[in-house]
C-alpha cells in the first residue's frame, strides 16, 4: 500500500495510508504507530494516529522535511510484520430515553424508522476506535449501520451534555465533557470518558472495540448519570 507524505506545519508531517475508512487501512496506521512508538526516536515529539493517517511532530533542528520522511519510512517499512494483540472490547452503558436522546425523534422522521429501530441499529454494532481528538477523551468510532448515516445538525448546539452518545455521517462518539457540538444525540452514558485515573487520561484508545449496552433510567441514575 503506497504512502503519501505531506507537510502539516513547519514541525510536523502527515503520512496518508489511504483516503477511506477501512479496517485494513486503520490496521496499517495502527501498526505503523506501534512501530514508531517502539523506536522511541530522538527528535520525535508526538505521534497521533487517525482514520487513514498519522501525524508526527518533530524537532526541526534534527530533521528537515525530506529527512523526517525518510526516517519515518525506514521505521514503518516493515510495520506490517507486527503482530497486534486482540483488541480490548469496552462496553458503554447507555440510557436511550427521549429526555436525553435529544435527536431520536428527529432521526425517526428523517430515516422513516421508529425510535426503537434506531436504538436497535445503534446497539447492534461493534465499533472500532479510529482516532482520539476534538476534545480529550473524544473517540471517533465507526462505522454505524448505513441506515443511520446522517448529517450534522444545521445549527450546532452551544452546549451538548457530558456523556451524550451521538452520531454523524457513519461515525458515533461520546461527548466526554459538556461542550458545543453538532452531532445528533441518541442517548447518554454515566461512564466517564476522560479521567485522571485512566491510561493516557482516556477510557478509549485507538484500536479498541466498543459496544453500547442499553440501560433503563433507574440504572442510569444508579450509576451516577445526570439528567
Amino acid at each position: 500500500m503506497s504512502r503519501v507524505y505531506k507537510i502539516a506545519s513547519e514541525s510536523s508531517v502527515i503520512v496518508y495510508f489511504g483516503s477511506t475508512i477501512e479496517p485494513a487501512i486503520s490496521q496499517e496506521v495502527q501498526k505503523s504507530y506501534l512501530a514508531l512508538k517502539a523506536e522511541k526516536c530522538d527528535g520525535f515529539f508526538e505521534i497521533i494516529p487517525s482514520y487513514a493517517s498519522l501525524m508526527v511532530s518533530y524537532d526541526v533542528i534534527q530533521f528537515d522535511f525530506d529527512g523526517v520522511c525518510e526516517k519515518i519510512e525506514k521505521i514503518i517499512h516493515h510495520a506490517e510484520e507486527i503482530t497486534m494483540s486482540e483488541p480490548k472490547i469496552i462496553t458503554i452503558p447507555t440510557y436511550y430515553g427521549l429526555e436525553v436522546g435529544l435527536d431520536l425523534e428527529l432521526l425517526s422522521q428523517e430515516k422513516n424508522l421508529s425510535v426503537e429501530e434506531i436504538i436497535a441499529l445503534h446497539v447492534k454494532g461493534l465499533y472500532s476506535v479510529y482516532a482520539i481528538g476534538f476534545a480529550p477523551g473524544f473517540a471517533y468510532l465507526g462505522e454505524i449501520d448505513e441506515r443511520l448515516a446522517t448529517s450534522r445538525l444545521a445549527s450546532p448546539r452551544k452546549s451538548v451534555p457530558k456523556g451524550s452518545v451521538s452520531i454523524a455521517d457513519r461515525q458515533t462518539a461520546v461527548y466526554p465533557t459538556q461542550s458545543p457540538g453538532g452531532w445528533k444525540v441518541l442517548g447518554r452514558t454515566p461512564t466517564a470518558m476522560f479521567d485522571a485515573s485512566y491510561d493516557g487520561l482516556s477510557l478509549l484508545h485507538v484500536g479498541d472495540h466498543v459496544k453500547f449496552e442499553p440501560i433503563c433510567k433507574e440504572e442510569f441514575l444508579r450509576l451516577g448519570g445526570t439528567l
